[in-house]
């Protein structure tokens, strides 16, 4: 060692100490109790779980509650008539309608029906949904802070509209670690709607966590996982051999400078490795009965499609993959709704029901927590002009749906209430933060003792607010 490296060295770890010693120790601590071997934070599960993994299948663009999940018999004779003030109360609106002269209320023009034992009303839209209904609960009193589609999403997936936080999927990972060494703890899978609408990386970004926690998105088609394949001309055993030296220089520069980030290479490198072989037996839905494949629907053969991404999911369930997140884009219906609504209950329904059954036949379901459902809500009144046909709607964050299902939910439930015009809530609200510290439940957390502690402050996925909703609890 010469002197210039030994100065440059020693330099950095006394000032390192110095600045430890004026501030304290909490303010450099990380995880209260500091993790286990595998960057897990220790006493987790904090208590038996009912859960042990999450799919979201997250319905980007918001579903008209209007239309699916949420009957409005009352409304049906105030077709074309201007909104009450007393209903809106002033409430903000978006940019797309602030300039109409007029709110008219447009009704569904779909047929609802009970159904189940449970009796609950049904949209003719959701065919597949009404069979399963008795399975699944079903929350009509959501409410969120956001107005727009991206802080929106952000909020709903990370507990904050501003972007930078960890996604719950990350949360969970860091939590309760992976069940399978051969697999990610987080997994994302995209699909398309009839309509285009963004969706950004960062929504399952590992934000201030260590990176190993982020989720590994499964694209459709050859090659799910960029660059998981050797190039060409480089065998299993030649990779093998480079991983380990590589291995080895990163395990030394570790030593030098001490980022555990560098820790987090190695293990990626190394699931990587994994999953040249674990990735194409997964994506692989040449064994699947066909049985199976009918129950998804005709879709389930088209890679990239939510039907073909709602098998894998299951199949990613039973590989013991610990939080399975889907997205399909497309529900942002200003106008042409009744059309395009159509459209993507087509694409959706069937294999939202048949992922449940599917779930259930094989005895997954009981431990396994699905989630449906978008980041905000629709407006009953027409953006646009109002036909006896066409109607369009705009954002709304007042009140929405989502249903719950397995994985310690009441089955055959609705929670919730809204006014004559789904408009405002009426009975037993649900935030985001107490749906996100539900689900954070059923998997065995108290959301308000998972927290990791960053620039001085202890976070948590929902922040300082969230209730568990017990009502829903089975």
């Amino acid at each position: 060692m010469n002197r210039r490296l030994f100065l440059r060295r020693s330099g950095l770890g006394l000032g390192s100490m110095a600045l430890g010693s004026l501030m304290g120790p909490a303010a450099l601590a990380g995880p209260e109790a500091g993790p286990d071997a595998d960057g897990l934070p220790p006493g987790l599960p904090h208590f038996a779980p009912k859960a042990k993994r999450v799919i979201y299948l997250f319905q980007s663009g918001a579903p008209s509650q209007l239309d699916l999940l949420d009957y409005k018999p009352a409304i049906q004779e105030r077709r074309g008539i201007e909104l009450p003030d007393s209903i809106r109360m002033g409430q903000r609106i978006t940019t797309m309608t602030s300039g109409q002269s007029s709110f008219p209320v447009a009704p569904s023009i779909f047929k609802f029906a009970q159904h189940g034992e449970s009796g609950a009303w049904i949209s003719e839209l959701l065919p597949h949904t009404a069979k399963v209904v008795d399975d699944i609960c079903i929350i009509r009193s959501m409410q969120t802070e956001a107005i727009n589609h991206d802080p929106a999403v952000t909020f709903v997936q990370t507990g904050s509209q501003l972007a930078g936080r960890p996604s719950m999927g990350s949360w969970v990972a860091y939590g309760l670690g992976s069940m399978n060494r051969d697999l990610p703890s987080f997994v994302v899978l995209l699909s398309r709607g009839r309509t285009d609408q963004p969706l950004y990386d960062r929504l399952w970004g590992s934000g201030f966590l260590p990176t190993r926690y982020q989720g590994v998105k499964l694209r459709g088609g050859k090659e799910p996982v960029l660059y998981l394949a050797n190039p060409s001309g480089c065998s299993p055993e030649i990779r093998r051999r480079q991983l380990d030296d590589l291995g080895e220089l990163n395990e030394m520069r570790h030593q030098e400078v001490g980022d555990p980030e560098i820790l987090t290479r190695i293990a990626q490198y190394e699931l990587a490795f994994r999953m040249q072989s674990s990735v194409p037996e997964l994506t692989d839905l040449g064994g699947e009965p066909k049985s199976i494949l009918d129950l998804y629907g005709p879709d389930v053969a088209r890679p990239g499609s939510y039907a073909a991404n709602c098998l894998l999911a299951r199949r990613l369930a039973e590989r013991g993959v610990r939080f399975i997140q889907l997205y399909h884009m497309g529900w942002d219906q200003h106008g042409d709704l009744p059309n395009q609504i159509r459209a993507q209950c087509r694409d959706t329904d069937q294999a939202s029901a048949a992922l449940l059954i599917d779930l259930k036949q094989r005895g997954l379901l009981d431990d396994t927590l699905i989630v449906w459902g978008g980041e905000f809500g629709r407006t009953v009144y027409s953006q646009g002009a109002l036909t006896a046909t066409d109607y369009g709607r705009d954002h709304h964050p007042r009140c929405f749906t989502v249903w719950l299902a397995g994985g310690g939910i009441k089955p055959g439930v609705v929670h919730g209430e809204t006014d004559d015009f789904s408009y405002n809530i009426v009975r037993d609200p649900v935030d985001v933060h107490d749906l996100n510290a539900t689900m954070l439940h059923l998997l065995g957390i108290d959301h308000e003792r998972l927290t990791y502690r960053f620039q001085g402050r202890d976070f948590r996925l929902t922040d300082v607010h969230g209730r568990v909703v017990k009502p829903i609890l089975a």
